[in-house]
């Protein structure tokens, strides 16, 4: 906590804790949160809605039930990103186009869950158009990153991001389709998982981009992380134990041509792999494969979801970014560029990645670059966009491709004080790994979990 007075900056273990011994009451706690939202989100807009009254109701409900035994997230306040229905809010999407559409009559079913833990969803949180960019703003003006306002959070859980860095919710949803929940994570200094492919219930949208999406939380900590899975999931909480001896493959090759990891990020690597050593780990060279029809497949499918999607809105209410976006998407689709072959083929090659070189888990880069300026994206050009966005946040789309779990955990931060990350990558079912590893990290080379602390 960040003083005697408040839960700000409590992390979620804290809380539920607090809550199920009677410590404290999830109305207060909430209503703690709630006076951070109104003080520093102003300067922030990671918020899309906060649901004040009704957030109060909520956690009241919660402090009236007799045992709370059963609630792993008893009184913690969270937040969801607002593609992922929330009763009786609208689903915005990062877009102007959609402000007209109703209010989803139920939640999702990762909502429900979280609900169902004994969370409260105190808002949802902003992300760009569409869910496209790994940047975060729209007509409104760019959401702004805790660490250094004038940079952008990642895209596109930056609202999720921002919200968790600022200590305004201990914990927040986000959803990963190339890397939008690890991308913010690795902007924001936090812990960021993306789960493995159908770990935990995703249908967003018309296509779920493929199935490339899957839905993950934002942390501060490893074990705040490690109980949020679990709930997301369905699952027991996890309990992170130390893993036995371990083979990492470390790699700084960019899935991108032309498009390398600067000196930060490499050191950061470097910094990791010394970690790993020292939790007793071997550490090894290995290169994953990425063939240049994947860079191409992974445009076109990327376009293509876009495209797929936009029947849902009006175009012409559209960002340009976005309308050409969804032209190549179109273009793509009748060229025969979209190929569930071909996503198929890297998923098994990755796979067999792993077991080839004897490998338990993969280090990479998190990011190439600083995070960009949060800075007019939403009305430059496509070509401006993707530029930017590719080559600073090349790591985390193969990883969608593949359908595997993958992490983002801190373990610095650079020259200007942003937060450095890197991404540690598994085979299927590793989640539990990955956690327990991130785990070694945090306690090994701890890292300062708000951006106001």
């Amino acid at each position: 906590m960040t003083d005697a007075t408040t839960w700000v900056g409590a992390t979620a273990k804290q809380i539920s804790r607090a809550v199920r011994r009677g410590d404290a009451t999830a109305t207060q706690i909430v209503a703690d949160h709630l006076e951070q939202i109104a003080i520093t989100d102003p300067s922030l807009d990671a918020f899309r809605v906060v649901r004040g009254g009704e957030a109060i109701t909520e956690a009241e409900k919660v402090d009236d039930q007799e045992d709370l035994s059963n609630l792993p997230l008893a009184g913690v306040p969270v937040a969801v990103k607002e593609n992922t229905p929330v009763a009786g809010l609208p689903s915005w999407h990062g877009s102007a186009a959609a402000r007209t559409a109703a209010v989803a009559e139920e939640d999702h079913e990762v909502v429900r869950r979280l609900r169902g833990a004994g969370a409260i969803v105190v808002g949802t949180t902003r992300m760009p158009e569409m869910g496209l960019w790994a940047v975060t703003d729209d007509a409104d003006g760019p959401t702004r990153n805790p660490w250094d306002r004038d940079r952008t959070p990642g895209g596109s859980s930056g609202g999720s991001a921002a919200a968790v860095a600022a200590g305004l919710v201990p914990i927040a949803q986000g959803n990963d389709g190339l890397g939008s929940i690890r991308i913010p994570a690795a902007c924001c200094g936090l812990v960021g998982l993306k789960p493995g492919r159908g770990v935990v219930p995703s249908d967003l949208g018309i296509s779920n981009w493929y199935d490339l999406v899957e839905n993950g939380v934002l942390t501060t900590t490893v074990a705040d992380a490690a109980l949020g899975f679990s709930v997301l999931a369905g699952r027991d909480p996890i309990r992170l134990v130390e893993p036995s001896r371990l083979r990492v493959g470390v790699s700084l090759r960019s899935p991108l041509p032309g498009v390398r990891a600067d000196e930060p990020n490499t050191s950061a690597v470097t910094t990791a792999s010394k970690l790993l050593v020292q939790a007793g780990h071997d550490t090894v060279t290995a290169n994953p494969r990425y063939p240049q029809s994947l860079g191409i497949g992974t445009l076109a499918t990327w376009f293509a979801s876009a495209y797929r999607e936009s029947g849902e809105y009006q175009l012409a209410q559209l960002q340009p970014r976005t309308r050409h976006h969804i032209r190549l998407g179109k273009w793509a689709l009748r060229s025969g560029l979209v190929r569930q072959a071909q996503r198929d083929a890297f998923r098994e090659a990755s796979i067999r990645f792993f077991a080839d070189n004897s490998l338990d888990l993969l280090l990479t880069p998190a990011l190439a670059a600083a995070p960009p300026l949060a800075d007019g994206f939403a009305t430059a050009s496509w070509r401006h966009n993707m530029s930017v966005n590719m080559r600073y946040a090349p790591f985390a789309a193969p990883w969608n491709i593949a359908g595997l779990p993958a992490i983002v955990v801190p373990v610095g931060t650079r020259p200007d004080g942003l937060p450095l990350g890197v991404q540690l990558v598994g085979p299927p079912d590793s989640e539990a790994l990955l956690l327990a590893v991130a785990g070694q990290f945090e306690v090994l080379n701890p890292w300062q979990r708000h951006a106001f602390a």
